[in-house]
């Protein structure tokens, strides 16, 4: 199935990635969202990255406003509705997505294939919401977007082998590399990644360690480049808390119990990168200082 229309729906951080690889890409895209600023700000977000990517000479200069031609908005999911392929990427609120699904599996045309950037809520639930569970599938793109390569598949109880197929083809020719997975809470990625984030919060509420110590630890210990309560800050620690909460539900198990000081952090409203304090601050999505001591 040739993939000419992409539908994103929903323009955070995400979303405007998203819509990004796919206008990069060559498709046509339609960007939704109820708040016509937010798509306003989506474009110019767009637009600022194409440029990022042009002084750093991995995009030529007269590319630029082709790819931006190719990127439409609308405020109505109906602007959708003529979509070869849509990626849901709202936040990760189980009630929301199940209503967009539900209403997105009404529009489509028959053969249309529907698929959720969700990074933890069971694919299954969402394809049953869409009412066409053989054309529904989890396609898990990675922050940042353009940079990460790797996409989780994730197959619903009924995606069939040809929805699959088509959504492996496409995330391949977005220069992805795609990986399937089963349908269980958290997938693979936030699985493991988010008890390790939940963890090293824990360690902090238990003053084994500050936050520049526990993130240097896991810098130079374990190789990776980002530490587990910046990248917390980077993901947003709202999400965080949801998808803790979707593995403690959908396991049962208290090892997956979120940590009171990320709880006590989201009821604050401090979230990270997004609001300008998390354990750190941030100024322009870079560290400033320490936020939490």
């Amino acid at each position: 199935m040739a993939i000419e229309t992409v539908g994103v729906i929903g323009t955070g951080t995400m979303g405007n990635g998203i819509a990004q690889v796919f206008a990069q890409n060559g498709q046509k895209v339609v960007m939704v969202d109820i708040n016509g600023e937010r798509l306003d700000a989506a474009r110019k977000i767009i637009e600022a990255s194409l440029n990022r990517l042009v002084k750093k000479e991995k995009l030529a200069a007269d590319q630029v406003q082709p790819i931006m031609d190719r990127l439409t908005t609308s405020t109505e999911l109906a602007g959708a509705k003529d979509a070869d392929f849509v990626v849901e990427a709202v936040t990760e609120d189980e009630e929301l997505k199940c209503k967009i699904h539900k209403e997105l599996g009404g529009l489509l045309r028959p053969e249309g294939i529907i698929s959720s950037n969700t990074s933890s809520i069971p694919i299954t639930l969402l394809a049953t919401a869409s009412g066409r569970p053989e054309r529904f599938i989890g396609m898990h793109f990675m922050n940042p977007v353009p940079v990460m390569k790797l996409v989780e598949v994730i197959r619903g109880h009924d995606t069939s082998d040809e929805t699959t197929q088509t959504t492996v083809d496409l995330a391949k020719s977005l220069g992805k590399t795609p990986v399937e997975c089963r349908d269980f809470p958290g997938f693979v990625a936030n699985r493991i990644l988010m008890p390790i984030i939940n963890e090293a919060i824990y360690t902090l509420y238990e003053g084994i360690a500050g936050v520049e110590e526990i993130d240097t630890i896991a810098k130079l210990g374990f190789a990776h480049p980002m530490g587990p309560l910046q990248l917390a800050d980077f993901i947003g620690l709202d999400v965080c808390l949801a998808i803790m909460r979707v593995l403690q539900e959908g396991f049962g198990d208290p090892k997956f119990r979120p940590c009171p000081l990320l709880v006590q952090l989201v009821t604050a409203g401090h979230l990270g990168d997004k609001t300008g304090r998390g354990f750190y601050t941030w100024e322009n999505h870079k560290v400033s200082g320490v936020a939490y001591t």
